[in-house]
């Protein structure tokens, strides 16, 4: 059996989670990760919209594809379809482009 303790949460392998409650549990232990690396990006975000000096560099177009394009490359070793990937990461900078321009414009 897979267990690795981590703090208060137990990571359980897919393989050994043997009913739905286990499984869920590990589902909303991810999720709870996922939403703190999210904060974290989040807060490199809105660093970025101060350290811009031009709200036009807010959207930046290549970049996005670049970011894109490193998530397509790395996600089947994740173990993640690189289509989910590229749609749940374009949903991401979307989102956080959003975010940054409210900061941005905050700061004005």
């Amino acid at each position: 059996m897979s267990i690795v303790t981590t703090g208060t949460d137990q990571t359980i392998a897919p393989e050994d989670c043997h009913d739905m409650p286990a499984l869920r549990g590990q589902i909303d232990r991810v999720d709870r990760a996922l939403l703190k690396l999210i904060g974290e990006r989040t807060g490199y975000i809105a660093r970025a919209a101060v350290l811009k000096g031009d709200r036009n560099t807010v959207h930046d177009s290549a970049r996005i594809e670049d970011v894109v394009a490193k998530v397509k490359a790395r996600a089947a070793e994740a173990g993640v379809p690189p289509a989910l990937a590229e749609a749940v990461w374009r949903e991401l900078i979307a989102q956080s482009i959003a975010f940054e321009f409210v900061a941005f414009d905050a700061k004005a």
